[in-house]
Formats: structure tokens, sequence, C-alpha cells
């Protein structure tokens, strides 16, 4: 669809600046938030453009998990080791193919001073751990591991170590649990506005302004039916998140979560994506996304997962992410979940943080060879798959994929298979190149002038896989590094355009 709105205005053909600031931040979630927190605190005036009518975002309705390690006080208080060097090569394993080298060095190594600044932020962290595999801790326990660090491939090369980083949880005054992610945003919002910032709710930011040489000088917006322009003195930073709810751009670059958008709002419609490239930006990684796959762990853990030629084809106890990504990119969507009696009783005595998980299985037989026939894999399919699992789960091993042994045992009879097919949906990760520092890359490799950028709207620490907290981590670290990039971006300013705000 072509949107000729999204071009990019000159600013010499701007009549009226209706707002002026120093840095102005598109975006008020968790890239935003932390954006206009460190602008503000390096002096800059800082204005706030917020499509939504309260401020939060994705973030503030997600689970909350931060991914931070290398020794967090999180981690040492319940008594784990970790150190940057772990962490980096874990990232750089699971995070890929393709990672962005240079910001995942980064970000471990500045890892525990992020959390620090989180917690000085008002954050709070419960003490408390969480080891069974799951999409949540289910008693709001602060630690876990979210990314199959635990698990195989990775926990043969790499000690392992719980990086997913949980806010507390609380009730509002009605009673209502709050998620981890409003306690994320409530405390980051508030110190924002103790900072001065100004925020301006219902905005769409329409386009860049750009003046003769190329420089971003502002963003045209609109608001309830009007457009106005916004001049920034230092520096524009881009954080309206992906781009999981526009369907041209999910055709072009990522059409196999086309129609299944998870873990993200409609404001994520990727116009930040769209309004940098015409001006003739770089992206990276548009076609990587997570993957949601919608079935209980617990029960994964216990089960075997097959593809429609009954193959098992991912380690069962790794981060359930992984295991979505495993199904939709790999298998074609196509996955049963097969358990027997004994171990479904036992998955179903534990806590669940997901009742809509727990729903009863398809099919229900008294053999493996009825069940295959039940779910139309071919003869021989599911049986020689049972078969062999059976022969090694007897010694606790899985010499195949590596299932932990706690979680390797005979299935037995009655047998049953969840159908897993169309349980699959995801976000998007790909997005602006940015440096290090969070300026957005020209094509040509070189930083756009007063140009800057974080969250979701760019390619960050993932570039194909996932761990939970990668983005509220990413986007919260790297929007710091907009906001103090954008405040320290200095420009001549012509006497004749120094018009009173």
């Amino acid at each position: 669809m072509i949107d000729p709105t999204i071009k990019p205005v000159r600013d010499m053909a701007v009549a009226d600046w209706s707002h002026r600031a120093d840095v102005v931040v598109a975006g008020f979630g968790i890239a935003g938030v932390t954006a206009a927190i460190e602008a503000a605190r390096a002096g800059a005036r800082v204005l706030v453009l917020e499509l939504l009518g309260g401020g939060g975002g994705a973030a503030a309705m997600s689970g909350g998990f931060i991914y931070l390690g290398g020794g967090t006080p999180l981690q040492k208080s319940l008594g784990f080791e970790d150190s940057v060097d772990h962490m980096k090569a874990f990232m750089k394993a699971a995070l890929g193919p393709g990672v962005d080298v240079a910001k995942i060095e980064e970000y471990c190594e500045g890892s525990v001073n992020h959390y620090n600044w989180l917690v000085d932020a008002g954050v709070e962290f419960e003490e408390s751990f969480w080891g069974e595999p799951g999409w949540e801790p289910p008693h709001g326990e602060g630690l876990m591991y979210s990314g199959g660090e635990n698990a195989a491939p990775f926990n043969a090369t790499i000690p392992p170590a719980p990086r997913g980083h949980l806010p507390k949880k609380s009730e509002s005054a009605e009673g209502q649990q709050l998620p981890g992610g409003h306690m994320l945003m409530q405390p980051l919002i508030e110190t924002a506005r103790s900072l001065g910032v100004d925020v301006l709710y219902d905005c769409r930011a329409k386009s860049l302004i750009v003046n003769d040489d190329g420089l971003v000088t502002g963003v045209m917006v609109r608001r309830y039916g009007s457009d106005f322009a916004v001049r920034a003195e230092r520096g524009v930073v881009l954080a309206t998140g992906s781009f999981a709810y526009d369907n041209d751009m999910l055709t072009d670059s990522a059409p196999h979560i086309l129609g299944r958008p998870a873990a993200s709002i409609e404001s994520h419609d990727g116009r930040s994506i769209r309004m940098a490239q015409a001006l003739g930006a770089a992206t990276a990684h548009m076609d990587a996304t997570e993957i949601a796959i919608f079935s209980d762990p617990q029960l994964m853990a216990r089960g075997i997962l097959v593809n429609g030629r009954g193959q098992r084809f991912v380690a069962e106890d790794t981060y359930p992410g992984r295991i979505g990504q495993e199904v939709l990119l790999r298998q074609g969507g196509d996955a049963f979940l097969v358990i027997d009696e004994a171990s479904y009783e036992e998955a179903s005595a534990t806590v669940s943080t997901s009742s809509i998980m727990r729903s009863a299985p398809k099919w229900v037989c008294e053999s493996v060879a009825e069940l295959e026939s039940e779910m139309g894999i071919p003869a021989g399919g599911l049986t020689s798959t049972v078969e062999v699992y059976n022969r090694h789960a007897v010694s606790e091993s899985d010499p195949f994929l590596g299932k932990k042994p706690e979680w390797v045992r005979t299935l037995g009879t009655p047998i049953a298979a969840y159908d897993l097919r169309g349980m699959t949906g995801g976000f998007t990760l790909g997005g602006l190149k940015t440096t290090v520092d969070s300026e957005v890359l020209h094509v040509s490799g070189e930083p756009i002038p007063g140009l800057f950028a974080a969250g979701r709207c760019t390619s960050g620490v993932c570039a194909g896989g996932y761990a939970s907290g990668a983005s509220l981590g990413d986007g919260s670290f790297f929007g710091r590094r907009a906001g103090k990039s954008a405040a320290a971006s200095t420009r001549t300013t012509p006497a004749s355009d120094q018009v009173p705000s």
C-alpha cells in the first residue's frame, strides 16, 4: 500500500513549529522511556510522542522478563555463578545466526551495571528462583532459565546460568494482579516524569523532517486529525516497536507469522522503520521472528514432540520459544506432543501459569500403533520413534537430542497426543541497523545525522534465535544509549530559525 505521508519533509517548508525540545522521542515503551530518562539526566529538554492514550506500550502488558547476567546481585544472592564471557558465549550461540557481535559484547559487559540502573530507578526483583520448565515462574519468582541455557545443545559446552530476571509482581487497589511488565514500566515512567520529561499522547509520528544537509531536525505528527511539526534541537529517537501488525511488511519480510501476531500490540505497525527507510536507512534480519508455541512446557518436558512423520526434532525440555521456532520454521508448523498417562497426571499436578495450556489431549489410545493410526502418521513412523526413545530412556539418556535425564522416562500406555498444528504465534525481531550508540545507519554504512533508534524497531542482539527477556533487555539497554547519544548531539542552528518554543 502506497503511503505518501511517509516521505521526509524539508524543514524549510515548515512554516510553524508547534513544539520544540532538545530530544524528541517517538514511543513511550521500554526503549522510549529509558531514552527519555537518560536524555533528561544529560540536561536535555525531552518531549515524548506516544500513539496510545497512556505510556508503557507492549512492555507494560508483557510478562516483564529482562535478560541480564554476568553476575548480577540477584544471581549472586541466589547462589548462581555467572560470568560475562559465559553470557557472551551463550547469546552468540543462541541468538543467531548473524548476531551483531559488537552489540552483544557491549550488552553483556554492561549487564550488571544495567541491573543496578534499573534498581536505582525503582524496579524491584523478587529474591527467589524457579528451576523447572515454563513460560513464566508460577509464583512470581524473580529468576529463572529463560533461554534454554540449561538445555541441549548449549549446556554441553557453556556453563549454564539463569538470566531471566522478573520484576516483582504486585496487586492493584482492586485486587487484580499486575504483571511484571507493568511493575517494570511504572517506576521508569515515574522516573521520567520526575525528571521533567513532557509527553504528548494520542500522537502518530508521520514522517521525519530533515534539512538540506540530510540532518534530521524534527518529526511531523498527526493528532486528532490535525498535523503539526515538532522540532528536535539535538536529535530524534525512534522507539515505536516492531512491525508485527503491518501485514504488508510481514508479507515482504516475515510471511510465516502473517495473521498470527503474539506478544505485541496493534501500535506495532513498523512506522519507525518505514520513516527511517524513507531517508535511506539500512535494515537487518527483517525475516527474524520469535515464535511462541501454545503448549504447557511441563507437559512438553515429560513427553516427546514429533513432526508429521512421527520423528522427534528438538529437546523437549528447552526454552519453549526455541521449540516454537523449530516447529514453525523447520517443521512446517506440524507438531504433536505425545505423552503417556503417568506423565500426564504428574504434569497436571504441577503449578501452571496458564490454564489455557492445560486442555485435554486430542487422541487417547491403548497402544502406540493405534495412536499412530489415529494421528494419521505413516505406519511405523511413531512406533519406531517411541521404541528407540524408550530403549534409551531405561537408562535415563537421550543420545539423539540431549534431553536432561530428569525428564527422560519410558513412555507407557495408555498414551495420548496433542495436536499442536497452528498453535504458534510470534513477533518480529528485525529492524533498523544501528550502532552500539543507537545511531541509525544509512545504507552507505554512515550514521544518519540526528537520528537514533532503539527497541523492537531496530535489529538488536537477536538475529534469529531468542531468549525471553531479550527484547526488554535490549530495548532498555540501547534505549539508554539512544537517549545519551541524542542529548550529546550538537549542531549549529541558524539565527533565523531560533524561534521560542
